[in-house]
């Protein structure tokens, strides 16, 4: 039987902060700021901002970008004990890496009301076919998050 895992709220907060300072990085290289970290035993194991325009890859998004760098770390494509932090709530693609993956726990800051799936356009990880469950909590840090977006799509559309 799974052992109930103990969220810690601050830790939390900390956590997101080091997605929110990813997510700068990534603005400032005019990607979507979007920042994630995946945590293991209380330590960061991967880090990622979306880099898609940069990489010229579309599925270079935070979330991929983290937990791809953290199975290298583990030297392992499965990551049982994890938790994802990220600053905005998972599309369907990086969703089905989570699952995949085998993160246990998915923290994110904003909704993403058009493409999020943790809540925003259904409840993708509460889904009956998938084999493994995800623990979601949405909302830590959010009004942190959603300004951060919002004044960097402000800021693109001053430009045009």
């Amino acid at each position: 039987m799974r052992q109930p895992q103990i969220i810690d709220r601050s830790r939390d907060q900390q956590f997101m902060r080091e997605a929110l300072a990813l997510a700068a990085q990534g603005a400032a290289l005019g990607e979507v700021p979007v920042g994630a970290v995946l945590v293991h035993n209380g330590e960061i194991i991967g880090r990622g901002f979306n880099c898609p325009i940069s990489g010229s890859d579309p599925s270079a998004h935070a979330e991929m970008v983290a937990i791809r760098a953290a199975a290298q770390a583990l030297s392992n494509y499965r990551l049982p004990g994890s938790t994802l932090y990220v600053t905005l709530e998972p599309c369907s693609m990086c969703a089905g890496l989570i699952v995949h993956s085998r993160v246990s726990r998915v923290v994110y800051g904003a909704v993403e009301p058009k493409a999020g799936v943790a809540q925003s356009q259904g409840q993708f990880f509460a889904q009956g076919f998938l084999n493994h469950r995800v623990l979601i909590e949405g909302g830590v840090l959010a009004q942190e998050c959603s300004t951060l977006l919002s004044e960097f799509f402000r800021a693109r559309r001053a430009k045009v």
